[in-house]
């Protein structure tokens, strides 16, 4: 069974598929937060008019950057390039701090639909990039993991974010696979791929390397802003005899 050039049964079309998926919904968080706080000062009944307004919009952005961005990553070297920048939004995301406190909720509905998409076009460039590298310039997969995602992001992405905050695990296994998608984006460059492809042992050390590093950079930055933050306050103790001092 085909479609679009596509084996529906085949193995390579599901992985593609479920990847594809899997990077929108966990780029999905800072939707969900952009949804709810643009639309939190709305009454209860627009609020629902405003999720969907404004997520129609920001999808129809998100489908059409990410189809210009497939074209792009055929010119050479910014298949490449694309990685590059992957493998540092894998990084980020290992890292990343909140940073939605900026964005102001709508007093109209058409106020908090125009936040949702200029916000979630401003933030959605990991995402198209990653999508993009991962579909291997085929339209049909960008749209169908879209189309997949789009129910789960509108009504399940808060769910989402409450299973990751329980699971940080889950958040380390999206940067490798985001690592890993930026690593298959640099081997399957044009300029490159003849050497990758008479190499596969090499290629596969190539991958894993830089899968590798990204979660060990991740787990290593983590770990010294957790070391500054405890330097930074003070123990119980300390303030104890700072407070008696004092008095």
């Amino acid at each position: 069974m085909e479609l679009f050039g596509w084996d529906l049964l085949s193995l390579d079309f599901w992985t593609i598929l479920c990847t594809i998926v899997f990077i929108d919904l966990l780029l999905a968080g800072d939707n969900a937060i952009v949804i709810g706080l643009a639309a939190r000062s709305l009454p209860k009944e627009m609020q629902k008019k405003a999720v969907l307004g404004g997520t129609a919009g920001a999808v129809i952005i998100r489908v059409v950057a990410t189809m210009l961005v497939v074209s792009l990553l055929k010119i050479p070297f910014l298949l490449a390039i694309g990685g590059v920048l992957l493998i540092w939004i894998a990084y980020k995301l290992l890292v990343q701090e909140d940073a939605h406190g900026d964005i102001k909720a709508g007093s109209t509905l058409w106020a908090a639909i125009r936040t949702i998409i200029i916000a979630d076009a401003a933030m959605g460039l990991d995402n198209v990039i990653a999508v993009a590298g991962a579909a291997h310039g085929d339209y049909f997969l960008v749209v169908l993991g879209l189309l997949i995602s789009i129910p789960i992001i509108v009504w399940g992405s808060t769910l989402f974010i409450k299973i990751i905050e329980k699971y940080q695990w889950i958040i380390y296994l999206g940067s490798g696979v985001l690592a890993y998608t930026a690593a298959k984006m640099i081997t399957h460059e044009k300029e490159f791929e003849s050497f990758f492809t008479s190499n596969p042992v090499f290629t596969w050390i190539f991958i894993a390397t830089l899968v590798v590093l990204v979660i060990v950079a991740g787990v290593w930055t983590n770990a010294i802003n957790s070391r500054r933050d405890e330097e930074k306050t003070p123990s119980p103790t300390l303030a104890t005899k700072k407070s008696r001092e004092t008095h």
